[in-house]
């Protein structure tokens, strides 16, 4: 009960910070924003349309995930929410009014924020950890393959007190005894009937169950309940977006790459004139991708790599300190100019905003002959950005990834589209996310092979 008790108090400060930041906004804006006394109304509706907007931004970015993100990543994830906040009202009250508002105290304001999010998070994240100290964990797992998979929980030795790896085997019949006394389990690879009943071991002993699912398990998720029977069915089959949302969702990628290639050709013309000054070569790279139903077409980048990168014909990812980079492709992959040419694939119809990325013909066949279930992420088309690009990094592990990409095809629609558009705007300056893998691998497949071998 004290932990539930602490974890509200938690959800109450947070909430205290929310409100917090909505107030300031509006004392801002009322004292900026010229409105007559029989309009004054309208303050109350914009200070609730900018706290709607902050609440969902910081849900997209998981802006209060006290414990499982660090303080910087907090800071930076509400900071992210209340600029665009800021900017989205800003825009809007200049269109509605037609006039030009100075921007000076909303830019002041914003710095404000920013200091106070940097402050807050440090803070809440100093009382979370007082008050909840790190939870007794074990892991439980089938194979040291699945050890792998969840390296990055040593990462938080302040909210999980790592004290045994249990292989599936060493469980046995009445496991309770074995996992009496801890506080959370990690369970990975093990057999779905002994899974299912350590699931309901954690609700019974209000035990944190943290579980990695398999794809049958995010098929599963995304199933349909039919009920035309007198016992719980569930129907898989082949995603079908309703009509009007591929319409719509169309309209929407035609506009938006239209509109953005308009935006953005100022910089894309420094960028080849950069690319060709450099070494002479040409300025794109074309290379053949899978869409949906495995159906090829030419995707468009800036070269950022030698001319000969591949001239043994082995298709390799990239990695850590690649040499083949050149220099001005290291700065265009920093900062992402390299995959804006794939607005016009998005302007043909051969992608979309949002979906799995595509992936070479030859490293979807080393997939596909490791896991068959590969295939299915060519259920929809593919995209510039999507869930493994949002959660995942470069180098998580393709199972993941195409885990990953079937919760989208699971939550596909507006709304999720939109979260995840947003949620590519959170990574852009996020390092981590453009690391390569290992130096001499082909495929992150490839590189794990070759690791158990070493061992």
């Amino acid at each position: 009960m004290r932990k539930e008790k602490n974890t509200s108090t938690i959800k109450l400060l947070n909430t205290g910070h929310f409100l917090l930041t909505v107030v300031s906004f509006l004392l801002v804006f009322m004292n900026t924003i010229e409105i007559g006394r029989s309009e004054a109304r309208y303050y109350l509706y914009v200070a609730a349309l900018y706290g709607v907007l902050l609440y969902l931004l910081d849900r997209t970015y998981n802006a209060y995930l006290v414990g499982f993100m660090s303080a910087g990543d907090m800071a930076y994830s509400q900071s992210l929410s209340c600029t665009l906040s800021i900017i989205g009202i800003y825009a809007a009250t200049v269109l509605a009014w037609t006039r030009f508002y100075n921007p000076i105290p909303f830019l002041l304001l914003l710095l404000g924020q920013v200091i106070c999010n940097i402050l807050w998070s440090h803070l809440i994240t100093r009382i979370y950890f007082r008050m909840i100290p790190p939870q007794k964990t074990a892991v439980l797992y089938r194979t040291h393959e699945d050890l792998m998979r969840i390296e990055e929980i040593k990462e938080n030795p302040r909210k999980f007190r790592l004290s045994a790896f249990i292989p599936e085997d060493k469980l046995g019949k009445d496991f309770k005894k074995t996992l009496a006394g801890y506080e959370a389990l990690f369970v990975i690879g093990i057999d779905a009937a002994l899974r299912n009943r350590i699931a309901q071991y954690c609700v019974e002993e209000n035990i944190q169950g943290y579980f990695l699912p398999d794809v049958g398990d995010v098929i599963l998720a995304g199933a349909k309940h039919i009920q035309s029977y007198s016992v719980p069915v569930l129907n898989v089959e082949r995603k079908a977006p309703v009509p009007e949302f591929l319409i719509l969702k169309r309209v929407f990628d035609f506009c938006a790459s239209l509109i953005a290639l308009i935006l953005m050709s100022p910089f894309m013309l420094i960028t080849a004139l950069a690319v060709k000054l450099y070494d002479g070569g040409p300025v794109f790279y074309t290379q053949t991708r899978l869409t949906k139903d495995e159906k090829v077409f030419k995707m468009i980048k800036f070269r950022s790599m030698r001319t000969d990168a591949e001239k043994d014909g082995v298709a390799r990812l990239t990695t850590e300190n690649d040499d083949r980079i050149t220099p001005v492709g290291k700065v265009i992959r920093a900062i992402r100019m390299d995959e804006m040419p794939q607005l016009i694939n998005i302007l043909k119809g051969e992608m979309s905003i949002v979906g799995p990325r595509p992936e070479r013909p030859e490293i979807a066949s080393q997939y596909a002959e490791e896991f068959p279930a590969f295939r299915l992420r060519l259920q929809v088309k593919a995209g510039l950005t999507g869930y493994a690009q949002v959660y995942g990094r470069y180098n998580t592990d393709p199972h993941d990834k195409l885990e990953m990409d079937m919760m989208y095809i699971n939550k596909m629609g507006v709304f999720t589209d939109l979260m995840l558009i947003f949620g590519t705007l959170r990574i852009l300056f996020v390092k981590e996310s453009t690391s390569g893998i290992r130096a001499g691998h082909i495929t992150a497949s490839v590189m794990e092979r070759e690791e158990r071998e070493e061992e």
